[in-house]
């Protein structure tokens, strides 16, 4: 299986999936084998996959109706998070340590994903996304937050770690072997609750799990996982 986890929400009428080490969506790769992989997915999905340009900012990009092409390469627009208000699309991120999250409206309105590592979390790609919702809809928003680096993995230097820390709100702290490090899901959490999203934890740590890719763990050769969420058609 290729999909981490699929997670189809009959009450919301969304689904969600993270994919494993299997498929590679990174840029690093030639663009026909990434291409490759991300018709697998839609395949799999069921409606085409839409992807852009990921900058670790916080602009938010609102996906108009798309054609029937399983891969929607809209990278020629730079941002870290997707919108869609239409049902038939899926809105996808990329990642290999950074947080992503995959976000829906109780009323089935809009679906977003968002590209959260330490950069994007500092200029509040979060809580701009969940703003961007709320112009659709008044509803209350859930998130799925998937795979990450996890704090016991994430070392920064010292001064670093503890800038950002104290940026973000969050408790310090350690990697296992006793180095400074940062809590990328704890600040992804912090915000997404100022934000008043429910939310629940998908997946698990990609410098640990070798069934997922790190730049942490295998640098300038990690591939990207991909984070994605969708309306049914209609």
């Amino acid at each position: 299986m290729f999909c981490f986890r699929r997670d189809p929400d009959a009450r919301l009428g969304v689904g969600v999936a993270f994919t494993t080490a299997t498929v590679d969506v990174g840029d690093g790769r030639d663009r026909e084998g990434r291409d490759a992989d991300l018709a697998r997915v839609s395949a799999e999905i069921g409606v085409p996959v839409a992807i852009v340009s990921q900058v670790h900012g916080a602009d938010v990009y609102v996906v108009e109706s798309l054609g029937d092409a399983p891969v929607q390469d809209l990278t020629h627009q730079q941002a870290d998070a997707l919108v869609a208000t239409q049902p038939g699309v899926a809105v996808g991120v990329r990642v290999a340590d950074c947080v992503p999250i995959c976000l829906a409206t109780e009323d089935g309105a809009a679906v977003a994903a968002v590209h959260a590592g330490r950069r994007g979390l500092l200029v509040g790609v979060i809580g701009a996304t969940v703003a961007r919702l709320t112009e659709v809809t008044d509803a209350p928003v859930h998130a799925w937050v998937g795979p990450h680096i996890c704090a016991q993995c994430y070392e920064l230097p010292e001064d670093l770690a503890a800038e950002t820390s104290g940026l973000l709100g969050i408790a310090p702290s350690h990697t296992r072997w006793g180095t400074p490090s940062l809590d990328l899901g704890g600040a992804a959490q912090r915000q997404l609750d100022a934000a008043g999203v429910t939310s629940e934890f998908v997946g698990g740590c990609t410098h640990e799990e070798a069934s997922l890719h790190s730049y942490r763990r295998d640098g300038a050769a990690a591939g990207r996982l991909l984070g994605a969420v969708w309306m049914g058609r209609p």
